[in-house]
């Protein structure tokens, strides 16, 4: 069953084009709360996967509510914890918190909307979830090297994906934010080059290129032949012949692209899109640079998420391990 929803609501009435029907749980509680519910998911969040994400665990909840009998204006902090407690059994602390985050933020929305007179999930608290290293595989600066003098450049799909690489590695990137830019995203300002990042949120974020990616992504665009095309995808698939498309390319396309790089070069098959962002900020962090920077590159909220892509402290341990001599 697919969770995107395309509504059109009707005046006084609920009119859903595709997708699945508002849940039960909601439905039962009456006309006004279900409008409210999908209000909620399709005018007061704007992020697709977030919607996604959030429209899943809804729907988990309301399952089971229909299964245990519950309706709307049944629910008390005392049930939606009894669900909480079940659901960790089930799944891993982080998604757990995501559920709980998903049915707090629809029910503060039902309370506003006067659907339900209280929050129930709004005292319920989640499993106790503390990351202080993150768990994304990480290269050295050898294994880099190794990946990229892997790739054959003698193609057009070589070429592109050393210079997406390159971005990821160099300006600390996500590949949502990479695979968003245009040709336009990659520009001149004075005597540097450089990109802006399609961040979350609609944001924007501008990295100066580093030379060795500017050194890449040059032999891109020369190659391809879209430096005129301002307006249109920077990265993009390839057909069947090999050939670029104008259609941008996917991330999707990008992970199964990094674990066939990876095939190719001898490496493990663990690395993922977003090893090249912890593999910048590490290099960036064993070279003297500091977390603070670092955090401004890559366009963290907080240090502490910087601090996860930081792998630094790996070989320190092991060297120190290597003392227990016996």
């Amino acid at each position: 069953m697919s969770n995107e929803m395309t509504i059109i609501p009707a005046k006084n009435s609920l009119a859903p084009a595709s997708g699945p029907v508002v849940p039960a749980l909601f439905t039962a509680a009456g006309e006004q709360a279900a409008y409210k519910f999908i209000e909620f998911f399709t005018a007061n969040i704007r992020n697709k996967n977030t919607r996604q994400a959030y429209l899943r665990a809804v729907q988990q909840f309301s399952d089971w509510c229909e299964q245990h009998e519950f309706e709307l204006d049944q629910l008390s902090p005392v049930i939606v914890a009894a669900y909480i407690e079940q659901l960790g059994q089930e799944i891993a602390a982080p998604t757990v918190k995501q559920h709980l985050a998903a049915i707090r933020m629809l029910c503060d929305y039902l309370v506003v909307g006067q659907v339900i007179a209280f929050n129930p999930a709004a005292a319920v608290r989640g499993p106790k979830h503390v990351v202080k290293k993150g768990k994304t595989p990480v290269l050295n600066a050898e294994e880099t090297r190794q990946l990229l003098a892997a790739i054959n450049l003698g193609t057009i799909g070589g070429l592109r994906d050393r210079a997406l690489i390159g971005v990821m590695v160099y300006s600390f990137a996500r590949v949502g934010a990479v695979v968003g830019m245009d040709v336009e995203d990659y520009r001149q300002n004075g005597k540097r080059c450089w990109f802006r990042l399609h961040e979350k949120g609609g944001k924007f974020h501008e990295v100066p290129a580093h030379h060795k990616a500017e050194e890449y992504m040059d032999a891109y665009l020369a190659e391809a032949g879209i430096a005129g095309a301002r307006k249109m995808p920077l990265f993009r698939s390839m057909d069947r012949r090999r050939q670029l498309t104008e259609r941008r390319l996917h991330r999707k396309e990008v992970w199964a692209m990094i674990k066939r790089r990876a095939r190719q070069a001898g490496l493990s098959e663990a690395i993922c899109c977003h090893t090249f962002r912890a593999t910048g900020i590490t290099a960036y962090l064993e070279n003297g640079g500091t977390i603070e920077n670092a955090q401004a590159i890559a366009a963290h909220e907080s240090p502490k998420t910087t601090k996860l892509y930081d792998r630094t402290s790996d070989a320190i341990s092991l060297d120190e391990i290597k003392r227990i001599i016996i």
